[in-house]
């Protein structure tokens, strides 16, 4: 038994490791600066080499960043630190959310990466993706294989499938919450406001960093 689940887990990997070198591939022919890294402490070590000391960074709200030690990194004295999740009011937090268009180096998780060269993501207040689009001097994001789509449609259908997930987390109390699906909500925590795609990094060549694990990260 042991040895047929480590056999599983093996051609897990081999898939995982596959469909996220093909990504990078085929990202890197966009113009973005897309790299493979093998397991997460791989990805947080690329990461780190990407980061310049003294630099001001902004982060996106993100489980893949937690879960790869990669937050830990920024939040270190080598850099300074928006820190965007310690704030006293939600215009303090704003205010954080507008210094990051500013930063730097913005760091972030994605929805969802697609074997045509695309980012995608879903925000419910924007500055996630509007930061990775246009503002930070440089942007790197870092994404589990397990977030590979085939195109931006089912890069859409991803993200709003693991919105439950994500508004559970940060305790928005959308419908959502309590049914664990997609209840088209309209109310102010509505967490599926603004779906972005990237489509190439032309107009900024390597502007966007692309970090491409093969594992499973985040939701």
């Amino acid at each position: 038994r042991k040895g047929w689940q480590s056999r599983m887990n093996e051609i897990k990997k081999w898939s995982l490791e596959c469909r996220a070198k093909d990504a990078v591939e085929v990202l890197n022919k966009r113009k973005f600066d897309a790299h493979y890294a093998d397991t997460a402490e791989d990805a947080k070590k690329m990461v780190e080499k990407m980061l310049p000391e003294g630099a001001e960074i902004a982060v996106g709200g993100s489980v893949t960043l937690q879960k790869t030690g990669i937050l830990d990194l920024i939040k270190s004295p080598k850099y300074k630190f928006i820190d965007r999740f310690t704030n006293k009011s939600w215009e303090e937090e704003l205010h954080k959310y507008r210094l990051g268009f500013l930063s730097d180096v913005f760091v972030t998780g994605s929805n969802a990466i697609t074997m045509d060269g695309q980012i995608v993501n879903i925000d419910c207040t924007g500055n996630r993706v509007g930061c990775i689009g246009f503002g930070p001097k440089k942007v790197i994001v870092v994404v589990g294989a397990n977030k590979i789509v085939a195109d931006a449609a089912e890069g859409i259908k991803r993200a709003k499938s693991v919105a439950p997930m994500n508004s559970k987390r940060i305790h928005h109390n959308n419908p959502c919450d309590e049914t664990c699906r997609c209840e088209d909500c309209t109310g102010e925590m509505r967490v599926c406001n603004v779906i972005s795609i990237i489509d190439g990094c032309y107009k900024f060549p390597g502007r966007i960093s692309v970090v491409v694990v093969g594992e499973e990260l985040g939701f």
